[in-house]
């Protein structure tokens, strides 16, 4: 039996598992209005109207807003690294767990599979939902915690829910890219991948699509 290392122990807590798992839609990413920095991840049920806001590091939220935005890195991130590396020894990330949360913090595991044997390797939710995004698996959680984080969201008029599988990041209003045209937009977005600033590249990217609906 192949042991990889970091590979979490079997945990009490994780006796949940045999529990019905409640699958989650990546809703969308937006800066946080309590934390200066951080990021709110917003993670949707995907038959229900439940949503779970989880605040993430810029870091990480860069990773994901990457993937959501279809940009694609000169050089691989830590987790485009992470699934590269998996590949080439025929590790596959089969879920995402959300299977515990506590004193406002979220665990989560990735089960892996590695020659028919099934991995559960710790890991912070961010980084999850970013290896999620790249091996394009499925993200789960339980009833317990949907029912103790969950809320409903009310996005108002001018702002629907993001449909699932279409998430998108939101930015906070004024915007300085409106005057420029969709060539310039073209070419700022080019330079910025270039020069790897995600953040920026996300944002013209944002606005690109919104010229293009």
């Amino acid at each position: 039996m192949c042991v990889l290392p970091a590979v979490s122990e079997l945990r009490q807590e994780r006796s949940s598992m045999n529990k019905k798992k409640i699958r989650l839609n990546i809703l969308g990413l937006s800066y946080s209005q309590t934390q200066s920095g951080a990021y709110a991840l917003v993670l949707a049920e995907e038959e229900g109207e439940r949503r779970i806001p989880i605040i993430i590091g810029g870091v990480e939220a860069q990773s994901i807003a990457i993937k959501l935005e279809g940009l694609e890195p000169p050089r691989p991130l830590t987790h485009d690294l992470f699934l590269n590396f998996a590949r080439a020894f025929h590790i596959e990330l089969q879920e995402v767990v959300i299977y515990k949360l506590e004193e406002g913090i979220f665990y989560s595991e990735l089960v892996c599979i590695k020659n028919n044997d099934t991995l559960r390797i710790d890991s912070r939710t961010s980084d999850a939902v970013a290896l999620a995004l790249r091996f394009n698996c499925p993200i789960f959680t339980y009833e317990e915690i949907l029912s103790k984080a969950g809320i409903v969201l009310d996005f108002g008029d001018t702002k629907e829910p993001v449909p699932s599988g279409k998430p998108t990041t939101t930015k906070p209003s004024g915007n300085p890219l409106a005057s420029k045209s969709l060539d310039e937009l073209q070419v700022m977005l080019n330079e910025a991948v270039d020069a790897e600033n995600y953040e920026k590249a996300s944002e013209i990217r944002d606005e690109i699509k919104r010229r293009e609906k």
